[in-house]
Formats: C-alpha cells, structure tokens, sequence
C-alpha cells in the first residue's frame, strides 16, 4: 500500500503527530517515525507507554489523522517531505502483533494498531 517515498520517509527520524477526537477537542499525541512498524501492508503499529488521553479518545472515536516526515527525504520540489494519514486505531494489549513489539520495545505498555485507509504526500 505504501509507496517508496513513503517508506524512506519513516527510514529516516522525524517527528509523527498523531490526532484524535476527544468530547470537546481534539488532542494531539508525538512520537518518532524510528517507532513506527508496518505490517500486513496497511497497518502501523506503534509502541505506547502513556497515550493515557489518545487510548480514551480512541475508546469513543476510533478515527485518527496522523502526520509525519522527514527533512532528509526529497519532496516534491525541495529537501523535506511530509505525510497526512488517515484511517481507524485500536490499542492491542496481547496477541501476535503484541508480543512482536514489546520484543523490541520493552518499555511498552499497549500498541497503537492503526489501520490505514488513505495516505497522502503533503510536501
């Protein structure tokens, strides 16, 4: 599902900006693309330890937009590129795709599973 630019855009570390709708606003989370894992070609996994109000958000709204880049990747006309995606999150707590990032992320308590429906280059 995703394309080459995408995918060293996420080789490379930036910062990713993950949204979710809460009651009243809506709440924004950060991680780095170097945590970010793909599997079964359309879905992001990412190790959580706190994402207290994004796991209470997602409880409620399960829709997620999510940015994210990297100035090392070349975008459309200069050094930088960026990435708006969107689709639906769960938390897993146990499972296969679990025990496969608490392997190489000790630290984590939960993963964010997000399941993408459409990803566009924005830079």
């Amino acid at each position: 599902m995703f394309n080459e630019k995408f995918l060293e855009a996420i080789s490379k570390e930036g910062v990713v900006s993950i949204v979710t709708s809460g009651l009243n606003e809506a709440h924004v989370s950060n991680t780095w693309n170097s945590y970010l894992t793909i599997v079964e070609n359309n879905k992001i996994l990412i190790p959580a330890a706190a994402m207290i109000k994004t796991e209470t958000n997602i409880n409620n709204n399960n829709k997620i937009k999510m940015t994210l880049g990297s100035h090392e990747v070349m975008g459309y006309r200069y050094m930088g590129t960026g990435f708006l995606i969107e689709g639906t999150a769960k938390f897993l707590k146990e499972g296969k795709n679990f025990d496969m990032m608490k392997s190489k992320y000790s630290f984590l308590t939960r993963v964010l599973e997000i399941t993408v429906s459409s990803y566009k280059q924005t830079l």
